[in-house]
């Protein structure tokens, strides 16, 4: 894993006049209106990933650079126009007090002259980068034509930082690199709670799979003085101890491996915490049917954790002095089953303001901590979830190797 010491940033560099370009991940969801006022039109319904670009942003114009900014949105095949960054370019207008220009792709003869005309501080933004199937191949000379643009590079994109793509690893080969504010806050803060984490260290885990979460769930088992594991992936733990899971989801195949790590954590000396309830229901899709212990029943589903191992968790973080995150207690999309992860959210926003340190690793718990409306109250939320997943398994990130290679040819 790359350490959370501070890599080569903004703040090192002479900006002034200077072509930058910028990866940022603006990979926003988007809705498009069936019927009535702008019915067709594909619209942001939630800005969070540009709100976090604008400090990087900010910072370059302020110091007279000539802005190039490169994101991809979605998985297009080919040019799309409904994935068009078009409402991006609208939207950081706004934000930045600017008008920020679409480029009508991201690289070519026409780009490159609009990225040449830049005046300092304006702000150009290339197409959806993705629109290039050589943009997730790491094409070397499609990297070097998004070089051409440029005189620097800055890669702000920590949730994009876990694939080697042109814009995320190729470029950062040919330009000048520096991480941007967002990356530089990503890696320190999880790298600092993961290397030196204030004792005693207590991490939870979550989600459906355990397949999903086995190099995380190692990884950590190694680190921390504790550890909660909840949500359906629980149901594979228990039932490696020989209790019933009724319908629950559970991986057979990944018994063998569960067995394998209760029986690091016991030799390791580390507490672990399953569920000692939870609540059930006949499907996914309700209703409740109540709360059983250890074992469920054959005909019913446990959808979240119930009362008893809310408190158990409560009990055993109330001396943690740091607390890492990552996964949903149980299906928390339904309201009716969201109670035990809405819960975990505000024993780290208590936590935090009682002086620990905490750290929510991406994706579900992200959207659930913003749910609860605790996500202020949090010390770092992370915006990255398949990044974050893979920094937190202790993964070297292609996007970061690149920028420590640069900063070890320069010293």
């Amino acid at each position: 894993m790359v350490s959370f010491r501070r890599l080569d940033s903004l703040t090192d560099s002479d900006l002034r006049g200077k072509r930058v370009l910028v990866r940022e991940d603006l990979n926003v969801p988007l809705a498009v209106p069936a019927e009535g006022v702008g019915a067709g039109t594909p619209f942001i319904t939630d800005d969070t990933r540009i709100r976090a670009a604008l400090p990087t942003l900010r910072y370059l114009r302020d110091h007279g650079a000539r802005v190039i900014v490169a994101s991809h949105l979605g998985r297009p095949k080919g040019a799309d126009p409904k994935l068009s960054l078009a409402p991006i370019a609208a939207r950081l207008s706004e934000l930045l007090g600017v008008a920020v220009r679409l480029a009508p792709d991201s690289v070519g003869p026409e780009v490159l002259g609009l990225a040449s005309a830049l005046s300092d501080g304006s702000v150009l933004l290339l197409e959806n980068i993705r629109f290039h199937p050589e943009e997730e191949k790491n094409d070397p000379a499609f990297a070097r034509q998004l070089a051409e643009l440029a005189d620097l590079y800055v890669n702000d994109a920590f949730g994009t930082a876990h694939r080697a793509h042109a814009s995320t690893e190729g470029v950062a080969h040919c330009l000048p690199a520096v991480a941007g504010f967002l990356m530089s806050r990503e890696l320190e803060a999880l790298g600092q709670i993961l290397e030196q984490p204030r004792r005693p260290f207590w991490a939870i885990i979550g989600g459906a799979k355990v397949s999903t979460k086995i190099g995380v769930i190692r990884h950590l088992g190694a680190k921390v003085d504790g550890l909660v594991i909840g949500g359906a992936m629980a149901f594979t733990f228990l039932k490696a101890q020989g209790h019933a899971t009724g319908k629950s989801l559970v991986e057979a195949d990944q018994i063998p491996v569960a067995r394998e790590i209760l029986a690091d954590l016991e030799r390791r000396g580390v507490p672990l915490l399953l569920p000692v309830d939870s609540v059930v229901a006949p499907s996914l899709d309700g209703p409740v049917a109540g709360v059983v212990g250890l074992d469920i029943p054959d005909d019913l589903i446990g959808v979240d954790i119930g009362p008893a191992s809310i408190e158990a968790i409560r009990q055993a973080l109330a001396s943690a002095r740091a607390i890492l995150w990552n996964g949903p207690m149980g299906v928390f999309e339904h309201p009716d089953f969201a109670k035990g992860t809405l819960a975990v959210a505000r024993m780290l926003s208590e936590y935090t303001r009682a002086g620990a340190t905490t750290a929510v690793g991406g994706g579900d718990s992200v959207a659930a901590l913003e749910q609860s409306g605790e996500a202020e109250h949090v010390t770092h939320v992370s915006t990255g979830g398949g990044a974050s997943l893979e920094f937190l398994e202790g993964r070297v990130l292609p996007g970061v190797a690149a920028l420590s290679q640069q900063e070890a040819r320069r010293s």
